[in-house]
């Protein structure tokens, strides 16, 4: 996966376009990542022992991969990710527009 946990990322299509926040989760099978504040669903819930009052929850849905890109820490730019070798052997993610280790 080319975007992880904790990345600052940007919404590319849907009714959040335009918006950027944080990955909270991701989940590789299914190609969706849920990003902090964006796409947000309403579910019903009824009253429980947790929950006594029940009523509407607001929480973040799930959103997919292709429609959000990552925001370079350098240029503040969303980009595409690349990857590349340092000397010591390890693989790292690379901004395409600046070449900066993201």
């Amino acid at each position: 996966m080319k975007i992880k946990r904790n990345d600052i990322v940007k919404v590319l299509a849907g009714k959040d376009r335009g918006k950027s926040g944080k990955v909270l989760k991701i989940f590789p099978v299914r190609n969706k990542a849920i990003v902090e504040g964006i796409n947000y669903l309403k579910k019903h819930s009824k009253k429980t022992q947790d929950n006594p009052k029940g009523g509407v929850i607001q929480r973040e849905s799930a959103i997919n991969i292709s429609n959000v890109a990552i925001i370079c820490t350098r240029c503040g730019k969303p980009t595409r990710v690349g990857f590349t070798e340092l000397s010591d052997g390890a693989k790292t993610r690379i901004c395409k527009k600046c070449k900066e280790t993201i």
